[in-house]
């Protein structure tokens, strides 16, 4: 527990600020049996990596977003995943551990979110990883209509599309298709992605031991980033109805939605299904109304901002190979069917 200057008392179920990660680790091993995880570097790895002539996919970011990116680690999605510090980019020495850790001959695809410390330090692993005779490929994912740039971007930030991205190309990855069209793939995923976030309240950083940022009882932040980056606007607190659709404005204003869609629904962290399945049916609707179909879903707590208050919609149009890919197997803490 802590108190701030103005008497605001954090409560967070930890141990210490400084071993958050570190712990977390212990408790995804001793909770995850099908992961390997490398509480030194750490990564976490799917437990029978590296795959020989399986391209391996890494992907990785701070934590605070959870499950993402470590609970999507496992047949069908990821082999391995590199934590940072609380909402701050794992350094390059972990992503060349666990590109190493996952390269079974056919080379590594590493699936990065557009923010800039994550863009640099997968480059320069990347860089230091062909130096030692592995095959890279990157994809950059970059759904986030809200805002071109950020406190954290050049360009759209990544969000839930990311997950779009890891299961599908981890799909295809798993049938032992060659590197260069498992990035093509995945690329194609994340240019038919498009997402928007909207914040009732802030997370709060437990080394800050306060929100990210403010709001009032009647203000919501429109457009929010999944760190607590600003959005397009604060505006005055309205019915369900109302936001979903003007996140799902801002969608189809990028991009006019329109046949078979894929459709993530996702808390922030701090918002009950109750509510998620009330702006889940608004957004249904709005598709409908566009003469788009959600033939599949998701709704629930899958990219978070810790313990904030909200939800953000994640839309991708799909084909039939992506939909057959999307139903494909897959055995992750965060996702599991068919197997």
């Amino acid at each position: 527990m802590r108190t701030d200057k103005d008497g605001v008392v954090m409560k967070k179920l930890i141990n210490s600020v400084d071993a958050i990660v570190t712990d977390t680790l212990h408790g995804v091993a001793a909770a995850h049996p099908s992961l390997r995880v490398d509480i030194e570097n750490r990564v976490i790895y799917r437990r029978d990596a590296p795959r020989p002539g399986k391209v391996g996919l890494v992907s990785g970011g701070g934590a605070g977003h959870e499950p993402l990116h470590g609970g999507f680690v496992g047949y069908g999605m990821l082999d391995a995943a590199c934590p940072g510090e609380v909402f701050t980019s794992p350094v390059p020495d972990q992503m060349i551990e666990a590109s190493k850790g996952v390269d079974g001959g056919a080379g590594v695809l590493h699936i990065v979110k557009n923010y800039t410390g994550d863009v640099l330090n997968f480059e320069m692993a990347a860089e230091l990883c062909a130096d030692e005779g592995i095959e890279v490929a990157s994809v950059l994912v970059n759904d986030d209509v809200a805002v071109q740039d950020s406190l954290y971007t050049a360009g759209r930030r990544g969000t839930g599309a990311t997950l779009f991205v890891e299961k599908i190309a981890g799909a295809l990855a798993e049938t032992g298709a060659p590197l260069a069209e498992v990035a093509r793939l995945a690329q194609e995923v994340n240019e038919r992605s498009r997402s928007f976030g909207v914040a009732l309240s802030a997370g709060t950083v437990p080394a800050a031991g306060k929100p990210t940022f403010d709001l009032s009882d009647t203000e919501i932040e429109l457009g929010i980033g999944i760190h607590g980056e600003p959005g397009r606007t604060r505006s005055t607190h309205r019915e369900a109805r109302e936001i979903a659709r003007l996140a799902m404005d801002a969608i189809n204003d990028d991009v006019p939605l329109s046949g078979d869609t894929l459709v993530l629904l996702n808390g922030m962290g701090g918002t009950p299904l109750l509510e998620l399945y009330i702006v889940y049916a608004e957004v249904a609707a709005y598709l409908e109304e566009k003469g788009a179909t959600a033939v599949r879903c998701l709704v629930g707590n899958y990219v978070t901002s810790l313990d904030m208050q909200g939800f953000s919609v994640s839309v991708c149009r799909l084909t039939d190979e992506l939909t057959r890919l999307w139903d494909a197997p897959v055995e992750t803490p965060g996702l599991r069917w068919g197997r």
